[in-house]
């Protein structure tokens, strides 16, 4: 369980942000934890500037990230108390009813990911249909890159050897041959496959039918969307399905730290994309997904609320 929060320590250290102080007050420190993702992931990049840039603005606090298998993994730990914070796909966190799970709600919506299907670029699977039977890495366990490449497998009637893989290792033995195919759901690019498509040739799958399926099955968390020719080396244009990615919080985060979080976030979403120093994967605009997070798309969060905190910074902006 992740210590509790002392009240006047968190009140004292965002009231310093949200006064505007010239000089840093003397506060009770604040010690976060935001869960992000596995090796080779976007998300593992992203969380770490989010955590860098939160810990150097909002007087008193200090996030450290937590390594983790992406979506589903983060919800669980955010639900056990494990974490303050953590990134999820939306489409992994709406249950069935439409709502998010009990006790969490959004800081903002950040940037969408994109479904990919990745093969080697004299692979003979053409189309999606001609993964049955074959070796498929479905992401890391607890990931939303698992939970929805499931979901349209099982759509598509379509049964193959699953692997669970993060993005790093999907990556690698695809180059290797350990594997016939890779689902990634993440940035655009995103390292894993931009490095790989750099050394050994790849194709991507076009996705747009089972994007149609999902938005018939699961209306809301998805949308029709095309990873650009200028992605990958070599990888020209090709139709997916985009799911949005939200920073989520612990309801009993008190309402003016996550308040000093959201304006952290969309006062410097610009220099986020130079990643953290901390990030050894990390290099000169290590983050280019940042460039997505603004304003008119930060409050989108479909059926899922905005922290208390989040939706009182909203509202501030209309004033």
């Amino acid at each position: 369980m992740v210590p509790k929060l002392s009240r006047r320590a968190v009140l004292l250290a965002a009231g310093g942000l949200l006064a505007g102080c010239s000089r840093q007050p003397e506060v009770d420190r604040v010690q976060l934890r935001l869960a992000t993702g596995p090796a080779g992931a976007v998300y593992r990049r992203i969380g770490g500037s989010l955590a860098e840039h939160i810990s150097a603005r909002v007087p008193g606090a200090t996030v450290t990230t937590v390594p983790s298998g992406a979506s589903t993994d983060n919800i669980r730990m955010l639900r056990a108390g494990e974490v303050h914070l953590g990134l999820t796909s939306l489409d992994a966190l709406i249950t069935t009813d439409g709502r998010a799970p009990d006790g969490l709600s959004a800081v903002c919506r950040l940037y969408d990911s994109h479904l990919h299907l990745v093969v080697p670029a004299g692979s003979a699977i053409d189309g999606f249909g001609d993964l049955k039977g074959k070796r498929v890495s479905l992401g890391a366990r607890d990931s939303g890159t698992e939970f929805t490449s499931l979901r349209i497998l099982e759509l598509g009637l379509v049964e193959i050897e699953g692997r669970y893989l993060s993005q790093a290792e999907s990556a690698a033995a695809l180059r290797d041959g350990g594997i016939d195919a890779m689902f990634s759901l993440t940035g655009v690019p995103t390292p894993a496959i931009t490095e790989l498509a750099q050394r050994h040739p790849v194709r991507l799958i076009p996705l747009d039918e089972q994007a149609d399926a999902l938005f018939t099955a699961f209306p809301g968390p998805y949308a029709p969307a095309m990873i650009p020719a200028t992605a990958y080396a070599g990888v020209p244009a090709t139709r997916t399905v985009a799911v949005p990615n939200v920073l989520l919080a612990r309801n009993d985060l008190p309402d003016d730290l996550v308040h000093a979080i959201t304006d952290t976030i969309f006062t410097h979403a610009g220099t986020i994309t130079s990643g953290s120093r901390d990030d050894t994967e990390a290099v000169p605009d290590a983050v280019p997904e940042a460039w997505q997070i603004n304003v008119r798309t930060g409050i989108a969060t479909s059926s899922i609320p905005l922290h208390p905190g989040a939706a009182a910074w909203f509202q501030d902006r209309k004033r």
